[in-house]
């Protein structure tokens, strides 16, 4: 069985093909970005706006098995768990910007509990393989397409390619830069 969260917890919830992130917030609870019907959808994709919402686990997991999943506590101290939980509240039925690449769920919780968004479940290849994935029916044609956009061009250094990868996301793309590029 899942071990039981502690307030302010991360939960790493596993879909196919991806992870989809929420906050713990007691009896239950967890505050998490929605980004369209049930968030494994098309929709995640394609969507520029997301809702927050406070869920019972149980719902939100839907069957999916999920695991408390702190990952940034050893480079990041987390804030006190009584302001993760008033910002978390005060969040509740707002809508956000949303994107997969920069402002996606896992974004989302980490800014609560760190004070600043990371993900390391975005990178260029995971990006590209996660829309085939869910898309299904996209021909390999848009994949390279897809790929190319994210690729730094040929012509660039490995330093100029590193710069041009952190600005497509800062946070997701730093470690990226430095080891992949």
């Amino acid at each position: 069985g899942e071990e039981e969260p502690n307030l302010g917890d991360l939960i790493e919830i596993f879909r196919i093909g991806y992870q989809h992130w929420a906050l713990y917030v007691g009896n239950g609870y967890v505050i998490h970005l929605y980004a369209g019907a049930g968030s494994s959808s098309i929709m995640s994709v394609l969507t520029d706006r997301a809702v927050v919402k406070k869920d019972r686990l149980w719902d939100v997991a839907g069957g999916d098995r999920y695991r408390v999943n702190n990952k940034y506590d050893w480079r990041c101290s987390p804030l006190p768990v009584s302001k993760i939980l008033m910002e978390a509240e005060s969040l509740v039925g707002q809508k956000m910007m949303y994107s997969v690449t920069s402002e996606n769920c896992e974004h989302f919780v980490t800014k609560l509990r760190y004070g600043h968004p990371m993900c390391d479940q975005v990178r260029a290849g995971c990006i590209a393989a996660a829309v085939i994935h869910i898309m299904g029916m996209c021909s390999l044609c848009c994949a390279a397409t897809f790929r190319a956009r994210l690729s730094p061009p040929l012509w660039m250094t490995g330093h100029q390619a590193g710069a041009w990868a952190q600005s497509l996301d800062p946070t997701c793309f730093q470690a990226a830069a430095s080891h992949c590029l």
